[in-house]
């Protein structure tokens, strides 16, 4: 076994973790004052936020008439009403002026023939408001953003994988990190960290996430003390690629594609008369299940077909070029001619570290803050989302926020020292890598990963109930026995994927503990989180939201309240 030498020391004023869209925009807005790092496990432009297609939320009104308060209201809806409506508000009052901010920085929307940029529909929202470029909205956000960092000059620290908070007396100074490239541990010492880490859909079998997606962040903050809220609300994206689970856009059918059961019936005309195709996404998603489940997928398999044949060659290469091409190259259908096969797959986390609306993380229903420790993005629960998210709103948020936690980043750290070195707790991470080079075990990571997934998948997916979720509970037990006696291949320091996904699988393992848990004491259903053994909502019991703490004994649920300042929980139809 190698042993791991002594660490390698690095101070910065602000560090970011993660680069996607709201790491990299948190970094440009603090870079105005501030010395600021960004540490990524990947390469900046390869982070998720490239995968988001079909737009960002705004209410400009280019195509129909369309406000702010519009799409509040849609949010909240969307939500199931668990989203805080103060934090929404915010999201989408500040929805206008980030599109033209990015149209400024750069970004190249498609646009209108007058001009002005193009905005299709998406599901959930009553108007025509996703901003969009072509298919690639995602991509063309995170290169726009990066490339202003690196004109700011912020120090990006590529494959570098976060392993621990450094948190001293309360407070947050830094991370523990390894360099993945090159090997050995180092510690980055700042005044104040942001997670901006994504989400954790690596969790699931089927999943549009990158294989990066692991949850990191969450998983850091928990093992931290720190709580995580409403781990129980992962939304499953109605279109993925049979089997594959690579994200077929919203826009396809924002543009007009719709859904076709194996008797080549437009079966959301039943489940949401007014909207249909473009509902929300945890709507269509159980009404692809519920077809499956009654035998109409096609041919009597577990999908359904998504068909945009009738748009035409013309508009199908010019609106959703990825599209046509992801089709084509993975699966061998040609959209033009043939009807996609889909089904759900795993997509977003409602649910994450708990934030205000400038990104200060907070540990209880009083918003007291972390002292040095922000969080943005998909890992960070401000909470916009609530039960389920709105298509297009994730680009907002990832912006919105990322700009908010920035600039309150500069105003905080104003007049705070750097922060001390923290050897303790690097040795621990130290302990643990030596522990898993050297562990002498029969346990792969890939074969309890595998098994990992499968049990989320169906026991903890879309349709959920009280004996699935005992099952996943008792399994996730066994499965965290078995970990302990986890061994890696590669002894090695350089370039050792196996050390990095053994630390990896523990995270998921932690994160799917959270996720049942809630799901367990929830017993109501609410937007993704589908209980059979209680279909309904609970406004009395459970219009709250779900706090989940590492304990002794595993996962301890609290609750605190959801904000409700315009909009009464009312019945949600489409």
């Amino acid at each position: 076994m190698t042993t791991i030498s002594s660490p390698v020391l690095h101070r910065h004023d602000v560090l970011i973790v993660g680069a996607g869209g709201a790491g990299l925009r948190a970094a440009l807005e603090a870079s105005d004052g501030a010395d600021v790092a960004v540490l990524s496990k990947v390469f900046p432009s390869r982070s998720h936020t490239g995968a988001a297609q079909g737009g960002i939320a705004a209410a400009l009104g280019n195509v129909d008439d369309d406000s702010c308060e519009k799409h509040i209201f849609d949010t909240v809806k969307g939500s199931d009403y668990l989203g805080d409506q103060d934090a929404i508000e915010v999201l989408c009052s500040e929805a206008p002026q980030t599109v033209y901010e990015l149209e400024h920085l750069g970004v190249p929307f498609s646009r209108l023939p007058d001009g002005r940029i193009s905005q299709r529909p998406f599901g959930g929202h009553s108007a025509t408001r996703a901003c969009h470029a072509a298919d690639r909205t995602g991509h063309v956000i995170l290169h726009t953003l990066y490339e202003h960092c690196l004109r700011k000059e912020v120090r990006f620290y590529s494959e570098y994988y976060a392993l621990s908070l450094i948190r001293e007396e309360g407070s947050v100074e830094g991370v523990v990190a390894w360099d993945v490239v090159h090997g050995g541990i180092h510690l980055f010492h700042a005044k104040a960290v942001l997670l901006a880490t994504g989400g954790y859909g690596r969790v699931f079998k089927t999943t549009s996430n990158a294989h990066a997606n692991t949850g990191d962040g969450m998983a850091m903050a928990y093992a931290a003390g720190i709580p995580l809220e409403d781990m129980e609300f992962i939304q499953f994206h109605p279109t993925g690629i049979y089997k594959l689970g690579i994200l077929i856009t919203e826009g396809a059918r924002g543009e007009g594609g719709i859904l076709l059961n194996g008797h080549a019936e437009r079966f959301m005309e039943r489940y949401a008369p007014s909207m249909k195709d473009i509902a929300p996404r945890d709507v269509v998603s159980r009404a692809i299940y519920r077809e499956i489940r009654e035998n109409r997928g096609i041919g009597g398999k577990d999908y359904v077909h998504l068909d945009i044949r009738h748009m035409g060659k013309k508009k199908i290469l010019e609106k959703l070029p990825d599209i046509h091409s992801f089709a084509l190259t993975y699966i061998g259908v040609d959209a033009i001619r043939e009807p996609i096969p889909v089904q759900p797959t795993a997509h977003y986390a409602m649910g994450g570290i708990p934030t205000d609306v400038d990104g200060r993380v907070v540990v209880d229903d009083k918003g007291t803050p972390v002292p040095g420790l922000y969080a943005a993005g998909e890992c960070a629960c401000v909470s916009v989302h609530g039960g389920n998210r709105l298509g297009c709103n994730s680009l907002l948020d990832i912006v919105v926020f990322g700009k908010r936690a920035g600039r309150r980043i500069l105003t905080d750290i104003g007049g705070l020292g750097m922060p001390g070195p923290a050897a303790d707790v690097a040795d621990a991470v130290c302990l643990r890598i030596e522990d898993l080079l050297s562990g002498s075990g029969e346990e792969t990571a890939a074969g309890i990963r595998s098994l990992l997934q499968e049990v989320m998948m169906f026991r903890c997916s879309v349709f959920r109930n009280e004996q699935l979720l005992r099952e996943a509970q008792a399994d996730l037990a066994r499965l965290r026995t078995r970990y302990a006696g986890i061994r890696i291949m590669d002894r090695g320091r350089v370039c050792n994927t196996d050390l990095i996904e053994a630390w990896e699988l523990g995270d998921l393992l932690s994160l799917a503990e959270t996720m049942v848990a809630g799901a367990l004491a929830r017993k109501e259903s609410r937007g993704a989180h589908f209980r059979e053994d209680y279909p309904d909502r609970d406004d009395e019991n459970f219009l709250k939201h779900t706090l989940v703490r590492k304990g002794a004994e595993g996962p301890e649920i609290s609750y605190k309240p959801v904000v409700i300042t315009r909009f009464q929980p009312r019945e949600r139809t489409y």
